[in-house]
Order: structure tokens, then sequence, then C-alpha cells
């Protein structure tokens, strides 16, 4: 075998491959002999069919076969000499089987994993956000829980923020609908946060039976990225309004909270030590972001295409599914893969950067941390003992607290090499509320 590779392009590789003939015509004709001998086709005894008509019948088949085990074996030897990382699956085109006796030549086109240089981290900036929490901070928390467990009722006035209303919506971007909630609408309680505050104040004023028609151009920041930059119209039926009734913070309120005796003292210091732990979260959480981006920053590759079309297919995947779950008729929506473009080119060279830091500095979990990650999903469950048990029943369910260990392993890599400072925040800016 022979193995020519030519650059096309900075990832672009292609490589030709020459193998003998020979051994090719061997094998196809040892499996054809094989074949002979438990044929059975119609008018001839089992194992007495000629070879003339078995090789007619499977001829062509086995040929395929052999040719493709042949290009995958040469093709696997070819790059490992020529030391090749592939990206993606390679454009195989070989000619014709039988054009020369002599030799067996075809081509590989594909794309190759760039080589990654992290660039200086000691000049990257990362702020931790530092909390201390107060009784103001827990008395916002329960004000939170009160509305989350608030009972409502019919009013005849106008919405208003804090009123949850039903609505029937329809919405489209250049005449194309993009969402449905169907005639049964959808429950939203005005102001509530996570989502668009625009959105919430065209809804403010609606009243029973009514509806309104607005659009809202959205930011090139916004995310999700589908609606960045668009202008979406929609067509809003109010189907109820209704205001809210808080519960009274006593002794069963509290008992709603998991505190059995009903002691209100201690439902506001379970809740103090939650919130602590929520702190802890949100801070790892702004700490990744910030890592990630600083490593984003610190290197400049070109990209496989390869990798980002499958992403891109992965993101496009991932939003039919989303809308399906919203009610969506996902056949009258239209999604481009361009919207996709810049997110999945993000998520690839992300993917491709921690995996050269894990291999190059060891950030591997180690099976403590990758315990320790276990216990702490299982934290969140009654019988924490069964989740542990349930992961490691299976090792396959240990590929995501892996994964989750060995980024914190990077992150910790990133801050130890960066200029880490602190930075104080406010309450309802770390957990998201300002």
């Amino acid at each position: 075998m022979s193995a020519t590779v030519e650059t096309t392009s900075n990832l672009g590789r292609r490589i030709t491959v020459v193998v003998p003939m020979q051994p090719i015509i061997d094998e196809v004709n040892q499996r054809i002999n094989r074949i002979a001998r438990t044929a059975k086709l119609a008018g001839f005894r089992p194992g007495k069919v000629p070879l003339k008509i078995v090789q007619q019948q499977y001829g062509a088949q086995v040929r395929d076969e052999v040719l493709s085990n042949t290009v995958e074996r040469t093709f696997s030897d070819a790059v490992e000499e020529n030391k090749l990382r592939v990206a993606g699956f390679p454009d195989i085109q070989h000619k014709p089987f039988g054009e020369t006796v002599e030799q067996f030549e075809y081509t590989a086109t594909f794309e190759v994993f760039p080589e990654i240089v992290i660039g200086d981290l000691s000049k990257a900036k990362i702020e931790r956000p530092t909390l201390e929490l107060s009784d103001a901070d827990v008395k916002k928390t329960v004000d939170v829980l009160l509305r989350q467990r608030a009972t409502f009722e019919p009013v005849k006035r106008a919405a208003k923020k804090g009123d949850k209303v039903n609505i029937s919506l329809s919405a489209s971007i250049d005449g194309q609908q993009v969402e449905s909630t169907g005639e049964q609408g959808v429950d939203l309680v005005l102001g509530e946060g996570g989502r668009y505050p625009e959105f919430d104040e065209n809804l403010l004023g609606g009243k029973t039976g009514g509806s309104k028609t607005f659009e809202i151009t959205y930011p090139a920041e916004h995310k999700p990225e589908q609606l960045a930059g668009k202008t979406v119209i929609y067509e809003v039926k109010f189907n109820s309004v209704e205001q809210a009734k808080l519960p009274e913070v006593d002794a069963d309120f509290a008992r709603s909270l998991g505190v059995e005796d009903g002691d209100v003292e201690k439902m506001y210091a379970e809740i103090k030590v939650s919130l602590t732990q929520e702190v802890d979260k949100r801070v790892k959480a702004r700490l990744k972001e910030q890592a990630f981006e600083a490593l984003l920053g610190s290197v400049e590759i070109d990209l496989p295409q390869a990798l980002i079309d499958v992403e891109i297919n992965r993101q496009m995947e991932m939003t039919r599914h989303n809308l399906q779950q919203r009610g969506v008729d996902v056949s009258n929506v239209t999604l481009e893969p361009t919207m996709f473009e810049d997110q999945a080119r993000r998520a690839t060279k992300l993917r491709l950067i921690l995996s050269e830091v894990v291999i190059k500095n060891e950030l591997q979990a180690k099976p403590e941390q990758i315990r320790a990650m276990v216990d702490q999903f299982g934290q969140s469950f009654e019988q924490p003992e069964e989740v542990v048990r349930w992961y490691y029943a299976d090792p396959k369910r240990l590929d995501e607290p892996a994964a989750l260990a060995t980024e914190e392993n990077v992150v910790a890599w990133v801050l130890d090499a960066a200029k880490v400072s602190n930075k104080k925040v406010k309450f309802d800016e770390l957990m998201g509320n300002a």
C-alpha cells in the first residue's frame, strides 16, 4: 500500500491510497466460493449451484463489501502512518473496480483537527462575585415563595403586574409562524421574570375576552439566538385575568416548605442555609462562564466545518424538540442552519479547547471527584443513597458527573493562571432578579 497526502486548505487534506488489486480479487473469490458451498437457489440442490451463477447473484454485493473493508482498513492505516487526526467523515472516491488488474486506487478528502495553543491566561481578568446574605435577602426569598404558592381569583379589571393571565398566542417572523399555544392557551404571571420584559409590558392592560397585537424587535445579543435581531409579531387573546392572593407566613406555610413542626423561625434558618448553597452555585457558574470566555479569547483557530455542521444539526434538532414540547407544529416552522451558525462555532471551538486543556494538563476527573458530584446530585432527593446506587449501576450514567467534575478542574486551572479579583454584588443581581 502507498499513501500520498495533499494539503487542500489550512485544515483540508486529501489522501490518495493505492493498494494491490490481486489480494482484493482473491478475497472476493474466496467469499464467493464459501457462499457457493451453501447457496440455495431455485432449481439447484444446496451447495450445487454453478459458480458462475453464484457470481452473478452475489458478486456485486461481495465485491462492494470487500472494497468497503479494504478502504476502511487502508484509510485507517494511512491516517495513523501520517499522524493525522481526522475531523468528521471522509469523502471517498475510487476508480471503478476492474479498471486496472494491478492496483486499486481511491482518494479520501477530509478535514483534520486544528493544532490548539492556549494563549497567555495571566492577562485574563476574572471577577469573583462576593455576597454576604442578609435577613433582607432571606425575606425577599420568602416573598418569592409566597407568590409561588399564591392562589388566584378572577377579576374583571385590566391585567396588571403580578396578575396571572391565560393567553392564546401566535407568533410570527416575516409572515412565518414560529410559535403557537393553541386554543387552550398558557398561564403567565406578569412580571415574574424569565421572559423578555417588553413582552410582559405589552400584556399589561389586557382584559378577559380581549385581544392584542404587538411586535417586538429583539436586540442582536438576545438569548435564545433564534430571536436575536428579529422582529416578532404577536397576536394574543386573553382567556382570563386573575389576581393573586398570598398565603400567611404561619405554621401551615412553614410546614408546606418541609418544616414538620411548623416553626417559622426554623423555616427562615433553613431557607438561609439553602440560599447559601444556591449563592455558592451561582458564584461557581459565574466563574465558569468567565473562565470559558478567557479560554475562547486566548485561542485563534480555524474550525473544521464538518464539526460545525454536526453541532448545527444537533442544535436544530434540540430546537425542534423544544418547540414541540411547547405545542408548536414544527411542520410549519422553517429552521435555517445559518440561524445556528454563530452559537455552533462557539460550542465547537470551546469543546476543542476544553479537550486540549484536559489532555495536556491531565485534568480528567478522579473517581473521588465523580463520587462527590454524584453525592451532590443526590442531595436534591429524599433518598440520596438510591440516586448514588442508580448512577453506579451503569458506568455510562457516570459520564455526566464525570464531565461536570472535569469542567470544574478546568475552571480551577484557569483561575490559577488568570488575574482574579473579588467583586461585591447584590443579591438580586446574583440571583438574576435585577
